[in-house]
């Protein structure tokens, strides 16, 4: 098993350029199964989710062509032409490696009436239960029952009647699977305390490119009048404000300066707004987001909560960087209960953090020191990186797959503006 190996104490400079987002990706790719036509999709980062994704869709008789990026792109364009839908299953084997995979029960159920999918797997960051992506079925007007560890969904004949569901709590993978099965009902699909996340809008407009009618895009109340048919679109991956967010934490822990280029500060704003607040630079301009940080970190209160709020997936990474704070630092998870794992590693790293709950404490050290690290989760993984980069001496980060299923080309982006890092195989 690859690992990697981080001297760290570098201060990173230079220009990063800003993959497509994964979480929209993910979102974007089951929409070929609306449509007998051609969907192609630019600026889609080369990641194992994606590719465990296209694999999936392949075996529901979706078929892919995957070319080089565009000079105005850094990923991949794949396309993609579902001219029937040949399963309706989505198996075990497939679905268990990635949580994602419970996004096509809802384009399933649109395009051929019924589906059935595996419970889904991911990353072990705490409960992550689908009842809520089911209720909304429901409401809809499929029938859903679990057998076997499966998912049963079927629609009435002519297909889902509409109706109206409100959320008892934001759920992004519950407002996703709900607003594609509906972009094909028969009648009105109405969506209250729906979630906001730039992900969400990023679907909707690709589905209005393929002529879903969508209503409320970017609100917590959408409206999806049903369309007999979609067609097909070439559309452009929106830019991975996580990644963009994990780097710009890179440039802050190192006392560097890194241009992330492509990065969009409006899906963005809370992340950066904690950075100014703990003593960042930061400068918007043409091509991106400028981060610079010299000297110690101001301490933070944060707490993670669903768009436009700060966004659970930054807590980790947010967590390291303010290992090195000039103070202590109030961090509370509000989404995950289990999103603390890699509070140990960080530990043996040298991080003064403890944890109460929901609640960690983090009190700012002067300096970090290398040492053999595990990652336990995509984003724990990235903490760990930005911990090794700015410690001393070498650190090691091992079960390093959890970061190739969100981080494209991690070790080479951050070679190239400035880090000590590089993989080492296990053999």
């Amino acid at each position: 098993m690859d690992r990697i190996d981080i001297r760290g104490g570098k201060p990173l400079s230079g220009r990063l350029p800003i993959s497509g987002a994964k979480n929209a990706a993910l979102t974007l790719l089951p929409c070929a199964l609306l449509t007998d036509e051609p969907l192609t999709l630019r600026n889609l980062p080369r990641l194992a989710d994606v590719d465990s994704f296209g694999h999936l869709l392949n075996q529901l008789g979706v078929s892919t062509m995957i070319e080089g990026a565009r000079p105005e792109d850094f990923g991949r364009v794949m396309t993609m032409r579902a001219s029937r839908v040949t399963s309706t299953v989505a198996p075990y084997d497939i679905v268990r490696k990635m949580r994602a995979s419970i996004l096509v029960l809802g384009p399933l159920l649109a395009r051929a009436g019924e589906a059935t999918v595996s419970l889904p797997g991911g990353c072990a960051i705490g409960n992550r239960p689908i009842d809520l992506h089911l209720r909304a079925l429901e409401a809809f007007g499929a029938v859903i029952e679990l057998a076997a560890g499966y998912v049963k969904a079927s629609a009435p004949d002519g297909g889902l009647p509409g109706g109206v569901y409100t959320f008892p709590v934001v759920s992004v993978g519950a407002t996703e699977n709900a607003v594609m099965a509906a972009v094909l009902a028969n009648g009105a699909c109405i969506l209250e305390n729906a979630a906001r996340e730039p992900e969400i809008v990023d679907l909707c407009r690709l589905l209005i490119a393929m002529g879903a009618d969508i209503e409320g895009v970017g609100t917590s109340r959408l409206v999806i009048h049903g369309r007999e048919r979609l067609h097909g679109a070439t559309y452009r991956v929106m830019p991975d404000r996580i990644e963009a967010g994990s780097y710009a934490c890179a440039a802050a822990i190192t006392g560097g300066s890194l241009d992330l280029i492509g990065a969009e500060a409006a899906d963005m704003m809370a992340i950066l707004a904690a950075l100014r607040e703990a003593g960042v630079v930061v400068e918007e301009h043409k091509e991106g987001i400028r981060v610079s940080a010299d000297g110690r970190l101001k301490p933070l209160t944060l707490s993670t909560a669903p768009f436009p709020a700060f966004p659970t997936d930054m807590q980790a990474q947010f967590m390291a960087m303010l290992a090195l704070a000039d103070g202590a630092s109030v961090l509370t998870e509000t989404i995950f209960e289990n999103r603390y794992m890699h509070v140990p590693e960080l530990a043996r790293m040298g991080a003064d953090i403890s944890v109460n709950g929901r609640t960690a404490v983090v009190r700012g050290v002067p300096k970090l020191v290398g040492a053999p690290v595990m990652a336990t989760d995509l984003r724990a993984s990235m903490s760990l990186v930005l911990a090794g980069l700015a410690a001393e001496g070498e650190t090691q980060v091992n079960r390093v797959y959890h970061l190739d299923r969100g981080y494209e080309r991690l070790e080479e982006k951050l070679s190239a503006v400035g880090a000590d890092i590089e993989r080492v195989g296990d053999g």
